[in-house]
C-alpha cells in the first residue's frame, strides 16, 4: 500500500480524478457499524443506501472508474436506486450513461477510441457529481438516519 493510499484511507478522503470525496468521521464510523450490522442481519433501505453509496464511490476511486463498477458483481440496480435515494441525481445520470460498459470486455484497454473518449467524457461529468457527494450524504444521514 502506498503512502498516499494509507493517508487517504486514514483521513477519509477518496480521490477520483480531480474530485476529492471527503467523508466526515461520523459517516465513516456509521458505515463501519452498518457493515458490521449487515453481517448479523438485514439493513433498512436507508442504511443499505448509505453503505452502497460510500462503498461504490470507493470502488470507483480505487479501480478503473465506471468501467470497474459495471464489471463488478455488485447489485447495480440497487446501487443506482441508492444514489437516487440520497438525491445524487448527477451520479444516477453518469452511471446510467455508462451502462453500456457492462457489455464490454473486462479490459478497458480493449475499448475502441470512440468508446474510450465517450467514457472519459462521462467520467468528467462524474467529477462534478462527486464534488457534492459528501454534502448529500451528510444531509441524508441527518434527515433519514439520525436518531
Amino acid at each position: 500500500m502506498t503512502l498516499e493510499k494509507i493517508l487517504v484511507t486514514t483521513i477519509g478522503i477518496m480521490t477520483v480524478g480531480n474530485a476529492d470525496v471527503e467523508w466526515s468521521d461520523e459517516i465513516l464510523i456509521l458505515v463501519d457499524e452498518l457493515v458490521e450490522k449487515s453481517s448479523e442481519g438485514e439493513l433498512s433501505r436507508e442504511e443499505q443506501a448509505l453503505v452502497d453509496v460510500v462503498e461504490t464511490v470507493q470502488l470507483i476511486e480505487e479501480g478503473d472508474g465506471l468501467h470497474d463498477f459495471w464489471q463488478s458483481g455488485l447489485a447495480h440496480n440497487r446501487i443506482i436506486n441508492s444514489f437516487d435515494l440520497i438525491d445524487a441525481s448527477g451520479m444516477v445520470d453518469v452511471i446510467n450513461a455508462s451502462q453500456w460498459c457492462q457489455t464490454r470486455s473486462e479490459d478497458r484497454g480493449q475499448y475502441s477510441e470512440t468508446e474510450s473518449n465517450h467514457l472519459a467524457g462521462i467520467e468528467e461529468e462524474m467529477q462534478e457529481a462527486l464534488n457534492e457527494m459528501s454534502e448529500l450524504v451528510d444531509d441524508f444521514v441527518s434527515e433519514e438516519l439520525s436518531e
